[in-house]
């Protein structure tokens, strides 16, 4: 079961230094070239800033927002540093947000999980003269209208990797189970674009089963466990599973054993304790193929920097999206399945966070 707790201090790591590629920062990208122990987004004025996610009870949570937390730390204009976490809870979720502005933050970081329905909350922060800076779930506002700027993530090209390897692997077409978060959200709208444009639209060799766009998650363990259990048991036939959240489909494959099949292919995101799971259970499953995209944990790290140089008058960085690339692919050679067994399952060998440091935020 994946741990919930609260995050204390900000963990210590060493920082990272690496330039940024114009318009779209990778995994390994998502800082600036640093003058000294300063890095340049890191301006002269000093402000309390404000961190919140929609839902925070997760272990990708957990170390994206030590993450965050990593990052600010680099700056010390940054005197103070509040979050706050939804919980699920849409209201909650508003409520943090107007708290926030309430407290006198100057700069808000927000993970906005409901879409749209955080938009008027983060106009009202922006309105009121927070710099205010969502990430990777898409609000659908306007950046300078609603607020400064959405730190989107290139979904679509992991679609597209996921549905290249698909295609690769299964030339013939194949049945495709999708999982992503809440309904609507934009991260699983588009992952399916991705997959879609080289897969297609369902109808020809690759069929799309479950329900449409995708089934719906949460991105929570109890639900993706439900979840994917009752499909199991209801199609007889899944070739690929495609997820955007891999380490909490685990407790739920050896369902596929228990009915005497093969776990299918997986394209998802990475995750140790997935990557120790295939090495474990890929000999006694002939049809057990994985590929993973980086899960993404150092995306804030980008929304970040944003809100800091705009708020302390730093440099503001030229990069103003996220990709995370292939990171794990067992039918090839260069990029084979990880598997830390020295650190914790929970553990995400792709972030920038080092997987001691989230073995000890984990254990917390």
């Amino acid at each position: 079961m994946i741990r919930r707790r609260k995050l204390a201090a900000a963990l210590s790591a060493a920082a990272i230094s690496a330039l940024l590629l114009t318009g779209c920062a990778t995994a390994a990208d998502t800082n600036t070239d640093t003058t000294g122990d300063r890095p340049d987004w890191c301006g002269p004025t000093e402000i309390t800033m404000g961190l919140t996610d929609g839902f925070g009870g997760n272990n990708w949570r957990l170390v994206t927002t030590a993450s965050a937390r990593d990052e600010i730390a680099k700056c010390s204009s940054v005197t103070e540093l509040l979050y706050a976490d939804g919980q699920g809870d849409t209201t909650k979720a508003i409520s943090d947000i107007n708290a926030m502005v309430a407290k006198g933050v100057k700069a808000l970081v927000v993970f906005p999980d409901a879409g749209q329905a955080i938009l008027p909350a983060l106009r009202d922060a922006y309105n009121a003269g927070v710099v205010t800076v969502p990430y990777r779930v898409d609000p659908s506002g306007i950046d300078g209208t609603d607020f400064d700027i959405w730190i989107g993530g290139d979904f679509v090209t992991d679609g597209k990797n996921w549905g290249e390897w698909t295609k690769k692997n299964f030339p013939d077409g194949a049945n495709i189970l999708f999982l992503s978060g809440p309904a609507g959200n934009s991260q699983g709208v588009d992952e399916r674009k991705g997959f879609e444009s080289v897969l297609g639209d369902g109808t020809g060799a690759y069929k799309y089963i479950g329900e449409q766009p995708f089934e719906v998650t949460n991105w929570d363990a109890a639900l993706t466990q439900k979840v994917l259990t009752a499909a199991i048991a209801k199609y007889k036939k899944i070739d690929v599973i495609m997820s955007d959240f891999g380490p909490v489909m685990v407790s739920s494959l050896g369902e596929f054993t228990k009915s005497g099949r093969s776990i299918p292919a997986l394209a998802t995101s990475d995750g140790n304790i997935l990557g120790c799971f295939f090495e474990d259970n890929k000999a006694a499953n002939k049809d057990f193929k994985l590929m993973t995209v980086a899960t993404g944990n150092d995306h804030v790290r980008l929304a970040v920097q944003h809100a800091v140089a705009r708020a302390t008058g730093g440099v503001v960085p030229t990069a103003t999206s996220f990709a995370g690339p292939v990171f794990e692919d067992s039918e090839s050679s260069d990029m084979p399945v990880q598997c830390n067994r020295d650190i914790d399952p929970w553990t995400f060998l792709s972030a920038q966070l080092k997987g001691e440091d989230q073995q000890a935020l984990l254990k917390k």
